[in-house]
Formats: C-alpha cells, sequence, structure tokens
C-alpha cells in the first residue's frame, strides 16, 4: 500500500517552523505506530517540536491522532457520572489512595488508571501492591462493573490506550526531548482522554521533587493541559501544588499505605488531608456541573431535570471533611481494595533494617529539599532504576520533622527502611544537604501554589 505522505517532507515542515496538516498529523502518528516511519525519522521529528513547539491545532490534533491508536474507554452506561484525576508526579505523593475513595463515596465513578515508579517518583500499583492479594489488572468489563457497583476502580492501564504514546514516550527517553511541553501535555491527555472520564483534575506538581522544577513551567504545562481537554469536551482543571518538599511524612509503599489509612481515618498530615480536599473539591464540582450540562445517560438523568438539579446539589453540598472522620470514605476503601482481591485489613510489611537520622543543632527546619529524599527512598529499595525491577514493600523513609517544625539536637528527624542494610549508605549519600536547619522559623509554603481553568 501506497503512503500518504514522505516521513522526510513531514520532518522538514516542522524543522522549517511550518504548520502540520491535520492529515500528515493523523498519518505520522499512525504510519510511525505501523512501523513504517522510521525510528531516527521520528527522532528528528521529535527534536523539530522539541525545538519549534506546536500551534494549539496542531497539538490538539496530535493528541487526536494518539487517542485514534488505540481503543477508548466508554462510561455513558454507568449510573454514575465520572471523575479523574491525575498527578505529574513527585515523592510522597500517595493522594489517589485517599481521594479515590473519598470522591466515589459521594456517587461519583473514579476511574483511576494508574502506573508504576520509575527514579524518585513513586507509582501508584507499587503502594497498593503492598496489599497482601490486591491484584492491578483488571479487564474493561471487570473495570465497568466494579465502577458502577463500588464506585471506584485503581488499576494498570491497559495496553490499548494510546500505544503511540508508549513507542513515543520510550523514544522521547533516549533522544532528550521529554522536557517538552507539548510532547508531556498531549502524552498525558491522549491517555486520560482515551479512558473516557467526563471531568478531570490536574495535580500539576512544581518544585525540587517534581518534573516542572519551576512555577513558570508547571504553570504552562497546566494551562496547555487544561486547554487540550477543554478542546476535547472533557471538562478540565489542573491546581499547581508544591512540590520542593515531601508530601506527607512517609515516602515508600506501604509506608505510605498506612499514612493514606490515617488519612481515611480522619487524621493523617496536615499537607495530604489539605491536597486531598483540595482535589476532592474540585472533582465533585466538576462532575456537578457536567450533570447540570449533561445529566446522567446510564441513570436515565437528564439535564435540567429535577432528579439533575437534586444529584447536582448534592454533590456541591458534599461534606468531605465529614466522609473521611466518620468512615464513609474507609467504607468505599474496602470495597475498593476488596473488589480487586485484596484484604483491606491485612498487616502491611514492615522493612527488616532501620536508621535513624537526628538532629546535629537546635533550630527550626526551614527546608527539605524532595529531590534527594526522594533519591534516598529509591535507593533504598522503594523505586526502581528500570521497569523490570522490583521494589521492596516496606522500604522508605519516615520524616519526625518538615519545615516549619522546631527541633532539639539529638531529635530524630527521619528514619530510613530497608530490607537490605547494605543500601543505607548509598540512601546516607542522596541526603547530603537534604534539609537546613536554622535559628529562625519558616512560614509553611501553602500545597496549592495557582488554579488554572479555562
Amino acid at each position: 500500500m501506497a503512503e500518504r505522505f514522505d516521513a522526510v517532507d513531514v520532518i522538514q515542515t516542522k524543522r522549517d517552523r511550518g504548520v502540520l496538516s491535520d492529515a500528515q498529523i493523523d498519518w505520522v502518528i499512525d504510519a510511525y505506530t505501523r512501523g513504517v516511519v522510521a525510528e531516527e525519522q521520528m527522532s528528528a521529528l521529535l527534536m523539530a517540536v522539541f525545538l519549534n513547539g506546536l500551534t494549539r491545532p496542531e497539538l490538539n490534533r496530535w493528541t487526536d491522532a494518539m487517542i485514534a491508536s488505540g481503543e477508548r474507554l466508554d462510561y455513558s452506561h454507568l449510573s454514575r457520572p465520572t471523575a479523574d484525576k491525575h498527578s505529574t508526579g513527585g515523592v510522597g505523593d500517595k493522594i489517589t489512595l485517599p481521594l479515590t475513595p473519598l470522591v466515589a463515596s459521594f456517587g461519583v465513578a473514579v476511574p483511576q488508571l494508574s502506573g508504576r515508579g520509575l527514579g524518585h517518583t513513586g507509582g501508584t500499583l507499587d503502594k497498593l501492591e503492598s496489599i497482601p492479594g490486591w491484584r492491578p489488572s483488571l479487564s474493561n468489563e471487570e473495570m465497568y462493573a466494579q465502577m458502577d457497583e463500588v464506585g471506584a476502580v485503581i488499576c494498570a492501564a491497559g495496553a490499548g490506550l494510546a500505544p503511540a504514546d508508549r513507542k513515543l514516550y520510550a523514544l522521547r527517553d533516549v533522544t532528550a526531548t521529554v522536557a517538552c511541553i507539548p510532547l508531556i501535555a498531549s502524552s498525558i491527555m491522549s491517555k486520560k482522554i482515551a479512558e473516557g472520564t467526563g471531568c478531570l483534575v490536574l495535580d500539576v506538581k512544581c518544585g525540587s521533587g517534581a518534573f516542572m522544577s519551576d512555577l513558570d513551567s508547571a504553570r504552562d504545562l497546566a494551562t496547555t493541559m487544561v486547554g487540550i481537554g477543554s478542546d476535547h469536551k472533557v471538562r478540565t482543571v489542573a491546581l499547581i501544588t508544591d512540590m520542593s518538599t515531601p508530601l506527607g511524612l512517609t515516602i515508600g509503599n506501604a509506608l505510605e499505605v498506612r499514612e493514606s489509612l490515617e488519612v481515611l481515618a480522619g487524621g493523617g498530615p496536615a499537607d495530604v488531608v489539605e491536597l486531598t480536599l483540595a482535589l476532592g473539591r474540585e472533582m465533585l464540582d466538576a462532575a456537578a456541573a457536567r450533570i447540570d450540562d449533561e445529566g446522567i445517560p446510564g441513570a436515565g438523568v437528564a439535564a435540567g431535570s429535577p432528579e439533575a438539579s437534586r444529584r447536582a446539589g448534592q454533590l456541591r453540598e458534599a461534606d468531605l471533611p465529614k466522609a473521611l472522620s466518620n468512615g464513609q470514605a474507609m467504607d468505599t476503601w474496602a470495597r475498593l481494595i476488596s473488589a480487586q482481591g485484596g484484604n483491606p485489613h491485612a498487616d502491611l510489611a514492615w522493612a527488616t533494617h532501620t536508621h535513624e537520622v537526628f538532629a546535629r543543632e537546635n533550630g527550626y527546619v526551614t527546608s527539605m529539599d524532595a529531590l534527594k529524599v526522594g533519591v534516598a527512598a529509591w535507593r533504598l529499595g522503594a523505586g526502581r532504576a528500570r521497569k523490570e525491577d522490583a521494589v521492596q514493600a516496606g522500604a522508605g523513609i519516615v520524616l519526625h520533622a518538615k519545615p516549619g517544625d522546631a527541633i532539639q539536637k539529638g531529635q530524630k528527624l527521619m528514619t530510613l527502611h530497608t530490607d537490605t542494610p547494605e543500601r543505607f549508605e548509598r540512601g546516607l549519600e542522596a541526603l547530603k544537604g537534604a534539609w537546613t536547619i536554622a535559628d529562625t522559623p519558616t512560614t509553611r509554603s501553602p500545597v496549592v501554589l495557582e488554579k488554572i481553568s479555562e
């Protein structure tokens, strides 16, 4: 079969700062997925995009083509409205665990198709696999049934979703084109749109432990992704959140599950609770707005009907803090874990070896570098360097003080956990310069820095 275009012509157009046509974009993404466009040719095109960018119409079409490379899930038959959350990743970011059952406990279906950790950022699936029996892989039919019955699912994304992105992501990783906002945005949004949710709340991390280290780049990424969502009729909002300091007091798989359970029991660290509630409120508000506009097809609730107004009003008036304190969200968590074969009441793993780090002076903790702490947890066994590497369920770090806290000389600052004590040396090496202690206290940074919407 003769090809419609020549890859060299497409590369030259973008190299010369031209605008790719819809047909060119459709063809090059499809042809690369089919193996017709060679790796070196797509590498050249990615670098041209990296250097010259994509216009908003180009970016939307690029995203469309990636979505069209695979299947697209459809939740219109569900009796609940849907809302999803995506985080760009960070250190100690366990928010999916308490957030998903919290939002689902108010009658919103939450399809959390998640991934594994790589490097210093943790993966939701790795955290949940520290729960005995829990399984990450579900068929589409199992996922639909669980979302209707339980209201939530946290599982691995199927291979059929945006397969073009899987190939492009691997190529970007070896061609120095990862740090490109149009390519990052299309990668994330093609998968989230293919997952079929009606509403999407983005948690765009900003700081040393995040992919976007400064506020301007985080804002640019958030704005770009919100634009893609809006152009694809997915109600999308983004919160830019602080990742200069680890989130919560735990970094590591079973450790973070324990902390998430504390939040679901009405306790937990203030920053984790604050972000969980902020994202939860955005998800419920977005679901309520979608009910107003479109109703709930699978439940036979028409937009503008008295029932639609009632359901939307319930979401807008939802008392999220109460749902954490009265067991409502915890009950949904138990059903979610049980539905995927896990035992929500099982004992979680503890590492067999620990090492305590003590403060060497009196004063106030004024900073704690999220990247350094994340790398240390990774070296202790909580993360992986390659996708095929195993992780230790109990490995990681527990923080005993964070910026803004007073501390005394000899007081515990953090505890390192691992099953392989020979890892302590490299973990401690990563922590050099990870915190500062000063005579005067510092003001705690807000967790939510900005909100981006259209």
